[in-house]
């Protein structure tokens, strides 16, 4: 872009952060890429690279063996991931800024010991369990059964979309002890799957984007959970726990729209610059250019929103509704900025080999999960 725009949370530590994730992510990621989507899953080894690198559980403390930093050093890791192509295709939002983070804020300290280091090296791949096939935004509704028995508990039931279900390891569930008492009755057990008798995963499910993200439907069918791995502590803490950490969740999902969007006005800037028709540049067509100073000066507007949210997620304050207005706007400017720009690049933008048409289809769905952005208006409107 002809303007430059440096974001205030960024420092020299982030830069060579930034720097040697792109390095090692346009060596040991890109080329990859194709073949994980054909198989629809990143390899293990991928993941074991990238905690070796520093890449995973970058805002856990040092002492769990992550990287010891903030929100920034994730946001820093997702913008390179979209810069390099693999975008939201790498499960590392889930595993590094969710489920790493339920496990410090909600787990005991032998909990933190025995899960945080393995994720931050890739040895152990986690997911977030909490949508059914009857309950997605209405969490209050699962229906996951958590029977207690003499030294725990047995988990009996199905959740489904759940990303790095087909890799996971260890399983943060949303399950509910009373299945009469609404959010009251949610709990979260932590599930590890290595071994773990009448724990199924079904098929990895067919998507129209993201498809070397792995998205699996799981089965649990008297699975035995210690007492001890539940989260918290205590019985019926689990939706306040979810509703804590759902901010951030979703401040992440913005994060990644906006690098998206970024990056669709960069690509097609550099494609409507050296395509020609009718004896000029495409960027030389009034609506050409008209519709991409439109998008590029959204997108600016964008960066700003987010980094002011970033701040705000640094500093400890970032409020529900304020993510809320992040997730529902970016996401849809997002879907809304590759589809103009798709149709910039003509017949070659419906190419599955051009870039654009992968990220047309993988934004689709950023609307939909961490909260429908129906609901996040919900959200918004009832603190207006």
């Amino acid at each position: 872009m002809t303007f430059q725009y440096i974001s205030p949370w960024m420092n020299e530590e982030l830069n060579i952060l930034r720097l040697s994730a792109r390095k090692f992510l346009q060596k040991e990621f890109t080329p990859y890429l194709e073949s994980w989507i054909e198989q629809k899953y990143v390899d293990k080894a991928a993941w074991l690279k990238a905690g070796s690198a520093g890449l995973l559980c970058a805002s856990i403390p040092d002492q769990y063996g992550g990287g010891g930093g903030t929100i920034a050093h994730e946001t820093v890791i997702l913008e390179e991931l979209e810069g390099c192509g693999v975008g939201v295709n790498f499960g590392n939002t889930i595993h590094s800024g969710i489920v790493a983070h339920y496990i410090l804020a909600y787990g005991s300290e032998d909990q933190r010991q025995r899960w945080l280091p393995q994720m931050a090296s890739g040895e152990l791949i986690g997911a977030l369990a909490m949508t059914e096939p009857g309950a997605g935004s209405d969490l209050q509704n699962i229906r996951m059964r958590a029977a207690r028995n003499e030294s725990g508990y047995l988990l009996n039931g199905q959740k489904t979309f759940i990303t790095n279900g087909h890799m996971a390891g260890i399983i943060v569930v949303a399950a509910k002890v009373n299945l009469d008492a609404g959010a009251k009755g949610i709990s979260l057990f932590v599930v590890e799957t290595e071994n773990c008798d009448g724990f199924r995963r079904g098929r990895n499910l067919r998507k129209i984007g993201m498809h070397a993200s792995d998205t699996a439907e799981l089965f649990f069918d008297n699975v035995y959970v210690p007492a001890d791995n539940i989260l918290g502590g205590k019985e019926g803490v689990g939706f306040s726990q979810m509703m804590a950490q759902l901010p951030i969740e979703r401040l992440l999902i913005a994060i990644s729209a906006v690098a998206a969007i970024e990056r669709a006005v960069e690509i097609t800037r550099e494609y409507v610059k050296e395509r020609e028709a009718f004896g000029k540049r495409l960027l030389d067509f009034q609506n050409t250019g008209f519709k991409l100073a439109e998008r590029a000066t959204e997108a600016t507007i964008a960066r700003v929103f987010i980094d002011y949210c970033i701040e705000r997620a640094i500093a400890g304050d970032l409020d529900a509704v304020t993510a809320s207005m992040a997730k529902w706007w970016l996401t849809d400017k997002q879907s809304e900025t590759a589809d103009v720009c798709l149709q910039m690049f003509g017949g070659y933008g419906y190419m599955e080999e051009y870039p654009i048409s992968q990220m047309y289809v993988d934004s689709r769905v950023q609307r939909i999960y961490g909260g429908t952005n129906e609901i996040m208006k919900m959200l918004i409107a009832r603190h207006l």
